[in-house]
């Protein structure tokens, strides 16, 4: 079912948005060479603690995951791109690190994904960065009221081909509210002019990803980190965003 959140409601949704920014933003300064991605979970963990939030992560368990996740933060890198179950690694220099984070602040979710590079880039990564970010860019400013949710699939999926990737749709934003994932679906491919129109209240996570080399992915054997099936690398952006009377407005800057 698609709810639909007044404006003092949205307005209370912002301390969570804020929240996750903040958290997003202290991990990327944080990953470095040498740092385990346990660490980074261990960070964002005394983070809730701390602001009294409450984890969308720790006892998530959908259809597709083998079991509970059981940790705060997801941790994708290099060919994962996505749901990285933390895990004892160490980032080495060059590395990707996709970091997906979603929490309740006082009932209401934000759930927001930055992709980083570990110590020296690759330029081919930085470029992949570049769209995914561009990409979300694009599906923001299109997430205006009036239009329909096709508008920002579309959106995203011209950047995507401009840049000559692949998209797959089995995974793609979502909406947010109470819980972490609810209706409507936001694809990252789609036709402009069809599906939903977008209404004001409409609360809703954006959130492109692509892969170097394909479309196809598979699950790890830890039942829930998801791998390209080339080897290649993947990134990911996402952010938070309400659809108001005066256009997107994104709860989860950083």
């Amino acid at each position: 079912m698609i709810e639909y959140r007044t404006s003092e409601e949205i307005d209370e949704m912002r301390p969570a948005g804020q929240f996750v920014g903040q958290v997003l933003t202290e991990l990327s300064r944080r990953a470095a060479v040498g740092m385990n991605l346990l660490e980074l979970d261990e960070i964002a963990a005394k983070m809730i603690s701390d602001r009294g939030a409450t984890s969308c992560y720790v006892d998530y368990h959908p259809s597709f995951g083998a079991s509970p996740f059981g940790k705060v933060l997801c941790t994708s890198v290099n060919d994962a791109v996505l749901h990285g179950l933390p895990h004892d690694y160490t980032l080495a220099d060059g590395d990707m690190l996709s970091l997906d984070f979603a929490c309740a602040v006082d009932g209401w979710v934000a759930d927001s994904a930055v992709t980083v590079i570990v110590g020296t880039p690759r330029p081919e990564d930085a470029a992949l960065i570049k769209v995914t970010e561009d990409a979300l860019a694009a599906g923001i400013e299109a997430a205006q009221p009036g239009h329909k949710l096709g508008d920002i699939s579309f959106a995203i999926a011209r950047v995507a081909g401009k840049a000559g990737l692949k998209i797959n749709t089995d995974f793609g934003g979502h909406g947010v509210g109470r819980t972490m994932h609810g209706d409507p679906h936001v694809p990252n491919d789609g036709r402009r002019g069809r599906g939903l129109t977008l209404r004001p209240g409409l609360v809703i996570a954006i959130e492109p990803w692509f892969l170097h080399g394909t479309d196809k992915i598979y699950t790890d054997p830890d039942g829930w980190t998801l791998r390209s099936r080339d080897g290649s690398r993947g990134a990911h952006s996402e952010h938070t965003i309400a659809i108001t009377e005066d256009g997107p407005l994104v709860l989860t800057e950083r």
